[in-house]
């Protein structure tokens, strides 16, 4: 139903140039996404700009008298969309991916595109109200793990009016210890993301291991959990419950101090970082999905690809 209501608008067989039919416009604002109502959508020719419609319902009060028909007043299309603008704002998605969507995720790899399918599957047959098991997408920095947690929030927010967040769980921790100055206990902070009916935290395992830090995450995961709350997850540790033998190999040139520190993270588990007892329930609470360590940085790729098609002006010239 949901994407039926939000879904394109047509004038004169063609869809809108700013929306692409969608209705709604999603823009970076500083370091968020935000969405608005397009301007092909603002004045509604359904209700007239009133909010509501009448609908007439049939229903069976005596089965004496059978079926009788009657009208009630609903809820137009157009307040469900600005509504649903609103559900979004409050997501709190990163600017850098307004415009993540599963049609623009590009996957290098038969890994990056069963996580692409197992993201659309969820947000596509989730249905609202119900427990749903989620996922956990697990690779390498620039795989497109937060494109993936967009997109899916996305759909699930504009096209069928979920209430969903994001939070990145550094930040997160950030936000609590900020909170303590202010006179907030970290249970303020983490029961509305307790309470929303689907949580992405992302960055999953990142951090210094602290002993708040660990216990912060565990009543997190602990509420989501006994609440059988939908929560999905990116990490960049990886998802295999054992630590996998290490194969020896001599050094080859000059590593840095940072190279040999994100080499001993890389071979790092998050059951490892998070505990076992997180760990446990992530496997129940989702769906695993792991991208191979040679899956390419996209971020990367496409500047390198920007630097052979624009090269420096130095070697324009030298080419002539």
């Amino acid at each position: 139903m949901a994407m039926r209501e939000m879904g394109a608008k047509v004038n004169g067989g063609e869809s809108c140039r700013m929306c692409g039919g969608r209705t709604y416009v999603i823009e970076r604002q500083g370091d968020q996404a935000q969405a608005r109502v397009c301007a092909c959508s603002a004045n509604c020719s359904v209700c007239g700009g009133r909010g509501h419609v009448l609908v007439e319902r049939e229903a069976v009060f005596s089965q004496k008298v059978g079926p009788k028909r009657y009208e009630v007043m609903e809820p137009c299309t157009c307040t469900r969309r600005r509504q649903r603008v609103v559900l979004f704002n409050d997501i709190r998605m990163p600017g850098v991916v307004a415009h993540a969507g599963f049609d623009n995720y590009r996957a290098f790899n038969e890994a990056q595109d069963r996580g692409r399918g197992v993201a659309m599957h969820f947000a596509h047959q989730f249905v609202k109200g119900a427990t749903a098991k989620g996922f956990i997408l697990s690779g390498p920095v620039g795989t497109g793990k937060t494109h993936l947690l967009a997109a899916t929030l996305g759909h699930l927010v504009l096209e069928m009016g979920v209430r969903a967040r994001y939070v990145e769980i550094s930040l997160l921790y950030a936000t609590i210890r900020r909170g303590f100055q202010e006179g907030k206990s970290g249970g303020e902070i983490i029961g509305p993301l307790s309470e929303v009916e689907v949580l992405a935290i992302d960055e999953m395992g990142k951090g210094r291991g602290s002993a708040f830090e660990m216990e912060t995450l565990d009543e997190l995961i602990a509420r989501r959990y006994n609440a059988g709350r939908t929560t999905l997850f990116a990490t960049n540790y990886s998802l295999e419950p054992e630590r996998k033998q290490a194969r020896a190999a001599a050094p080859t040139g000059y590593r840095s101090t940072d190279d040999a520190r994100a080499a001993v993270r890389a071979e790092e588990l998050l059951r490892e970082r998070v505990g076992e007892r997180i760990y446990s329930r992530l496997c129940e609470m989702c769906t695993f999905v792991e991208l191979p360590k040679d899956t390419p940085d996209r971020r990367r790729t496409r500047q390198e690809m920007d630097a052979m098609n624009h090269p420096p002006m130095g070697m324009r010239n030298a080419g002539r």
